[in-house]
């Protein structure tokens, strides 16, 4: 089976995983529940093949393109590495780990 479909094929039995964790409806990156909005996030992005998609907040959805491009995006997945592990993010979930399902706040970009 070529690397690409069993990667895909990996991501979604981690999303069904995750999605019947100890917390039903838990957001893929920050594992807080899901609110009234919900937005599906590529884990391996769509410019680069992928198709599995994962449930998120859209503040966490948008942390994570303001912070990595679609190139480092790949590479983390390639690597194996969960993103809720990454240096850069560790800031974003220390700040979002109490507010509540709903919150929203605008997102800076890169610098």
């Amino acid at each position: 089976m070529p690397k690409a479909k069993w990667r895909e094929k990996e991501l979604a039995a981690l999303a069904a995983e995750r999605a019947s964790a100890d917390t039903p409806n838990a957001c893929w990156l920050c594992g807080r529940p899901l609110g009234r909005r919900v937005e599906w996030h590529h884990p391996l992005p769509k410019s680069r093949g992928g198709r599995a998609t994962v449930p998120v907040h859209p503040i966490c959805h948008r942390t994570l393109h303001a912070t990595f491009t679609n190139h480092e995006l790949a590479r983390l997945e390639a690597s194996g590495e969960r993103l809720s592990d990454v240096p850069q993010l560790q800031p974003f979930l220390r700040w979002i780990a109490g507010k509540p399902p709903d919150f929203y706040a605008p997102t800076r970009g890169r610098r």
